[in-house]
Order: C-alpha cells, then structure tokens, then sequence
C-alpha cells in the first residue's frame, strides 16, 4: 500500500514501552516508529490510524491535534486472550487543505480494506467520516453506516462539507453508495423535527438515546448490518467524557459506549470504525482518553471473537422459519447454529447491486412480532429500499 500518507507515532509514547509490562497491548502490537520500518501487513486483523485533521470541526477548536494521551492509555491496557494481530500505523497529517487530508484518508482506508484488514480511525473531527465513506467507491457496492451521535448532522443543503453536514453530503453527493443510515442515541431536542422526518421519509433508522439505554442489545442487530461505525464522543455524557467541546449533560455511560464498540467488533461486516471529535486540550485528567482506548480494546476484542456467520455459507448451519403473513408473502427468518443470531429475508425479483443487503440482521423479538402478524419496522424499511 502507499504509505506516503502517513507518519510514525511519536517517539516518546514508544519509548514508554520499555517501562511495561510484556503482557501490555503496547508490547504485542506492530507499531510504525521512527525506530522501527512500516510493518509487514500480510498477517494484520486491525489497523489503527490517528487523523490529525480538525480544521472542519465546529464549535472544537483543537480536536485531532495531539492523540499520544489515547496511544498511551491504549497500550497500557493488557492485551485480551486473542489471537489477533494488530498494528499502529501512526498518524495521517493535516493535508495543505482539507480536501488533500479526506483524499489521503479515502486512499489508505481503501488500501487496507481491500487487503481485509479493520481499520481503525481516531480523530479529528467527524466530517473524516465523509473521507472514511469515500473509501468505499473502490469497491462498487452500497453500504450501510452507522453513526453513534446526539446530533445526526445534516446540516443544510447549501453548507460547505463540515463536522455538522457531512450526513447531507453522503447522502446527496454522487457516487451515491449509501443503502442505510441509522443513527444511534440521538437526543430529540437537539435535531429538529424536519430532519427526523426527512430520515423516516428516507426509510432511515433512528434511536432515540431513551430507548438504547433502556435496552443496550437493541443495538446488536443495527451493528451487525454496518460497514462503517462513526463515533462522536460527545454522545458520552459529559461527566465521563469531558475533552469535547460540545459536550453536554445527556449521554451515554463509558461503559455504554464499550458495549456499543464491542456489539461492532463482533459484526462481520464491519470494516471501519471511527471515534471522533476528541480534544486533548480538555483532557486534563485523561478521563476521555481512557474511556476511548478501552473503548476501542473492547472493538479489538469484539473482531477477534466474530463468529463469521453472515453471510451464511451453507443453509445447514442456519435453522430456516417461515412465518405467513395476511396477504403477503411469508418471511424467512434463519438463527445461526453458531452464535444464536438472527436474520430475516427479502426475496428480490432480480439479481442486483442490493443483493448483499436482502438478508437482515434481527432480534428474536422480531420473529414473535411476525407471528403476531406484525411486520418487522426494520424489514419493512429494507423492502421500501430494495424494491
């Protein structure tokens, strides 16, 4: 791959590592240093990235600039029962403008996904994931993202691309690759009532902060259909995670958050997954990024445990249930032998680009709505997209 586009990590975080423990991630792990060469890929399950680009961000002036706190705090935590190789590949530097950074951004993320290799990426604000998503054009297919955020980000149509619009421009800007958005805790005060609207209308999903904490599974099967994760860490509350700028009161829990990365690691369409909007400036006690690097240990963990049953290779392996609806036509639901997962299924007339999206993750609550004579809200949506 090209690897002009990224710098080592600092020198000082790696120095550190003599000082630990030979059982500390920092010490099992390839990293990129000045010390040591760009590291062999052939073997790498999970690539982390620093992107030092905040230029974009609103309201979180400095975020991006200095990631070492995560680094250190990451590679001090102990390395989990995995037989996962992981590698550092340091940082992608602010671009002469912003423009250059996503293009270096878009260019590694596709490198490394076409070897099957997870990236990881660590901002910088979170219109990086507007790169991250062009990372995908390469690969000719649509995708689905999720985005862990109080705010959807849609912005106006006539902003220019930033922290609080990259949504719009995914989602108008061609090539358009989107299949499905979901949007993971946002607070309804904080988003007006047209864009709720315009992402029902889109047959998009959306969960309200409310009814995740209520039911932190809910969020398994909406992970479990991503290709890219996005996360704000201002969806944390701001008493867990105070180094973001726009922090507010309502959030998630820290150990919320670690459930969530890890519901992403075990899905095995995950391909991307990004933490955004962290400023070290408001990190004094290094509380935020603690919370991320064990955030990200329990994504690491996740990858490492996949059960690689979607999509299903062979229907022995599935137990098959086929519920009739009134006047429609019956739907599949399969439950892997392997992980206890389910997945229901939308027939398609044809053989085209969607195919991928027409077996949907589920819940076993969505097989009882079915016999209940209940269509599922999540097959319903798929089938308006696929038919």
């Amino acid at each position: 791959m090209n690897t002009d586009f990224l710098s080592p990590v600092n020198e000082r975080v790696v120095a550190q590592l003599e000082e630990q423990s030979p059982d500390t991630l920092g010490r099992n792990i390839k990293i990129y240093s000045s010390q040591n060469d760009f590291p062999d890929l052939e073997d790498v399950g999970v690539a982390l990235i620093g992107v030092k680009e905040g230029r974009n961000g609103i309201d979180n002036l400095g975020c991006g600039e200095d990631l070492t706190k995560i680094r250190e705090a990451f590679y001090k935590l102990f390395i989990g029962d995995w037989n996962l190789t992981i590698a550092d590949l340091g940082n992608i530097q602010q671009g002469s403008a912003v423009k250059d950074t996503y293009f270096a951004v878009a260019e590694v993320v596709s490198d490394l996904v076409k070897k099957n290799i997870v990236v990881v990426l660590l901002g910088g604000s979170q219109d990086i994931t507007y790169a991250n998503y062009r990372a995908y054009d390469v690969l000719e297919q649509t995708i689905n993202l999720v985005s862990v955020d109080s705010h959807f980000n849609l912005g106006a149509l006539e902003d220019e691309l930033n922290s609080e619009s990259f949504l719009s421009k995914i989602i108008m800007e061609e090539p358009n690759n989107l299949f499905n958005y979901s949007n993971i805790g946002y607070q309804t005060y904080l988003n007006s009532q047209q864009e709720v609207k315009l992402l029902q209308n889109l047959y998009f999903d959306t969960y309200r902060l409310g009814e995740v904490v209520r039911e932190i599974q809910l969020v398994e099967p909406i992970l479990r259909d991503a290709d890219i994760v996005s996360i704000d860490i201002g969806s944390v509350k701001q008493s867990d995670a105070p180094a973001n700028n726009n922090a507010n009161p309502n959030g998630f829990f820290g150990d919320q958050l670690c459930s969530i990365a890890r519901y992403a690691g075990i899905s095995d369409k995950v391909t991307s997954f990004g933490v955004y909007e962290y400023n070290s400036m408001l990190d004094g006690n290094k509380q935020t990024s603690n919370l991320i690097a064990q955030a990200l240990w329990y994504f690491v963990e996740g990858v490492n445990f996949r059960a690689k049953d979607y999509p299903f290779s062979s229907k022995e392996s599935y137990q098959k249930f086929s519920v009739i609806l009134e006047d429609d036509d019956p739907i599949n639901f399969y439950k892997s032998d392997k992980s206890g997962r389910w997945w229901m299924e939308i027939n398609l007339i044809t053989d085209n680009k969607y195919r991928r999206h027409a077996l949907i993750p589920c819940a076993y609550e969505d097989y009882l709505k079915a016999i209940e004579q209940k269509i599922p809200e999540r097959w319903y949506k798929a089938q308006q997209k696929l038919t």
